[in-house]
């Protein structure tokens, strides 16, 4: 079974702006939906009608929702304890993977930083990476990872005095600590050089929206790209979406042990 699979921040819930996200969703022809600031179950509910989504999931005020083509064998909001927002769980009907959102606390600096690497934590001691087999953590991480530039010039005069009143270099750990927990940043693993920034849509400068799964399912990416080419894109909202192409099918036969259906990088992480 493939599905494609979009990560979107509609922006503070989305409000007035319907057309234009369904308009860019609609583009990227997904089958799952993992919305972000996704705060007003309404709008959620008008996405799906306009998108022909039978089946959607909104709670008030929380972040994350979802909007499916397909049936859900189950979904849940999972709360972590001093965390800034609930994340979200996914399961497929007739799939054996399960999806994770996250949407954790933004702004750049060293403070947010750690407390996002606090709230990554919960959520991966959450998720139980070992027990839950196949999976795919999806969404908006607000931070950069290892290697990537931020360039503080870039950012509001009120950001730039937070960045510099807690430390000018940001000590970036939250990307790495995916990586460490034996995750694969799908969007690197077919855009080894390119910028993939996906924030803000008005001046990219940045990469905030990431998909990992882990190593050893590797195999089940066909792709993961930054949407920038759909014209309502610009006026629907602050974030590019993200859309991931997965084959769920082949994740059996590498847990029976068979050898990855690889990508041509798939070996080179996997080692």
């Amino acid at each position: 079974m493939t599905l494609r699979l979009l990560s979107y921040n509609i922006q503070v819930g989305g409000i007035g702006r319907e057309k234009a996200i369904a308009a860019v969703i609609q583009e990227c022809e997904p089958d799952i939906v993992v919305l972000q600031e996704a705060v007003d179950p309404e709008v959620v509910k008008r996405l799906a009608s306009e998108c022909a989504m039978k089946h959607w999931g909104s709670t008030p005020g929380y972040s994350l929702g979802f909007l499916s083509r397909i049936e859900i064998e189950h979904y849940a909001w999972h709360r972590v304890r001093w965390a800034r927002r609930a994340y979200l769980e996914l399961v497929p009907v007739d799939s054996n993977f399960t999806l994770f959102g996250v949407h954790l606390s933004g702004i750049h600096s060293n403070l947010t930083e750690r407390r996002r690497a606090y709230e990554l934590r919960a959520v991966l001691a959450g998720i139980k990476p070992d027990l839950h087999g196949c999976h795919i953590v999806i969404g908006d991480f607000n931070t950069l990872a290892p290697g990537e530039q931020l360039d503080a010039r870039r950012l509001p005069p009120r950001l730039r005095a937070v960045l510099w009143m807690t430390g000018r270099t940001i000590r970036w750990l939250t990307i790495q600590l995916m990586l460490e927990a034996g995750y694969v940043d799908a969007y690197r693993l077919f855009h080894a050089e390119d910028e993939g920034f996906t924030f803000p849509t008005w001046d990219p400068h940045v990469r905030l929206d990431y998909a990992f799964v882990p190593k050893r399912y590797v195999g089940i990416l066909n792709s993961c790209d930054v949407v920038r080419s759909v014209q309502a894109a610009s006026q629907a909202s602050d974030h590019f979406p993200l859309l991931a192409d997965v084959t769920a099918a082949r994740v059996r036969s590498r847990v029976d042990g068979d050898s990855v259906d690889q990508h041509p990088r798939a070996q080179e992480i996997l080692e």
